[in-house]
């Protein structure tokens, strides 16, 4: 249970797929603009985090391992996530329109997101198991929820406040996410 909590903890804070590994930045800067929008990608990442995740496992060690085909696993991991992200867009765009809207482009875009084919890829090779592999998807995901959530609180904030004109739009967004990554660097040696 200890290594799950520190996989989980480390995943999130230590490690954050956005803020210490650098994946993921297109979406992260692209639907930070706003809270709701924020948690709406954070959740669809999510999402097509956890399921495709537990997929490619299944992919890999049911399907390519036993037929030593180990070397198409990120041809059958994209294709596994393309399908995935397919069936969300079309989900969001008849059930949830607003978000649908709201994420524009970004949302097909999760298909070539890298943190979901990072993740996947990860998973296999260190060797994790099917629930450990789940349990790293959501913890993954989960911190690039935040992250996401964390930058457009701040940049909600940021839309009222007076700022010089070369630091406003990408330049004061940039420096944002700087700081926060280098807050994120303080929890390193907790686990």
């Amino acid at each position: 249970m200890a290594e799950m909590f520190a996989l989980i903890f480390g995943s999130i804070f230590i490690s954050n797929i956005v803020l210490a590994q650098f994946l993921g930045i297109c979406p992260f800067l692209g639907v930070s603009k706003n809270i709701g929008n924020a948690v709406g990608m954070g959740l669809s990442v999510m999402f097509v985090m956890m399921l495709s995740s537990a997929l490619t496992w299944l992919v890999y060690t049911f399907l390519l391992v036993p037929f030593q085909l180990e070397y198409l696993k990120t041809i059958a991991f994209i294709l596994t996530i393309a399908a995935l992200v397919q069936l969300l867009e079309m989900f969001l765009k008849k059930n949830v329109q607003g978000l649908y809207k709201a994420m524009g482009v970004y949302l097909p875009l999760i298909t070539t997101n890298c943190t979901i084919l990072g993740i996947a890829l990860v998973n296999i090779q260190e060797g994790f198991g099917f629930f450990t592999t789940v349990v790293n998807a959501f913890a993954n995901s989960a911190g690039f929820l935040l992250a996401m959530v964390l930058m457009a609180g701040i940049r909600e904030r940021l839309e009222e406040a007076d700022l010089p004109l070369s630091m406003q739009g990408l330049p004061i967004v940039f420096f944002v996410a700087s700081s926060m990554a280098l807050a994120f660097v303080g929890f390193t040696g907790m686990i």
